[in-house]
């Protein structure tokens, strides 16, 4: 089973995190952000990565270190549990629909981290969440996952559906790309022979 756990604890933020690539799509998480933690449940069943985190922060601050640091933690553990990455597809894509938002990713585990965002939201808020925040935790675990994201806005006038459809949307390409290749003999998916 590829499973792994991290820790990562500052003056900001006490996380843990346990994932299982092979799980399907159990989440349990505490992070004190109601919104981030329906996003993060979101990720792990369209995904089906199994999950459990927990996150206590500095919200009496505001919530950008919980989420930065969360992204940070669950990047390290998908990357710890892919291991050398043989065998699996590598790329996975997904347009995704939810209502009027339509949000297209596109994701390469190439181990060569790079985030391109072309997602604006209509408003600053979602209930009390920040929505620069979104942008915040794709960009942690894309940094610290080796993960090449690019995630981009089609249409959308409401920045719950956005927000909702930009997770959904990474969680079914990371599914596609965390999967067995049944053609690739177990290889590691590239011509330089490692990831």
């Amino acid at each position: 089973m590829r499973t792994a756990k991290v820790a990562r604890t500052t003056t900001e933020t006490r996380i843990s995190v346990e994932i299982n690539l092979d799980g399907t799509g159990i989440c349990d998480t505490q992070t004190g952000i109601g919104f981030f933690d329906h996003m993060l449940d979101q990720l792990a069943r369209h995904a089906l990565i199994d999950m459990t985190i927990r996150a206590e922060g500095d919200l009496h601050i505001d919530d950008h270190h919980t989420v930065e640091d969360t992204g940070i933690a669950l990047g390290q553990a998908v990357r710890a549990a892919l291991d050398d990455k043989r065998g699996i597809r590598r790329y996975g894509a997904c347009h995704l629909p939810m209502d009027d938002a339509q949000i297209r990713a596109v994701l390469d585990l190439s181990a060569r981290p790079c985030l391109v965002w072309q997602v604006d939201m209509p408003t600053p808020r979602i209930g009390a969440f920040d929505t620069e925040l979104v942008r915040e935790f794709f960009q942690a675990f894309a940094t610290h996952g080796g993960i090449t994201l690019h995630i981009d806005k089609l249409h959308g006038v409401n920045s719950h559906h956005i927000a909702e459809a930009a997770f959904k949307a990474v969680a079914q390409a990371l599914r596609q790309a965390v999967e067995a290749d049944p053609r690739g003999g177990g290889a590691i998916p590239s011509t330089k022979g490692a990831l």
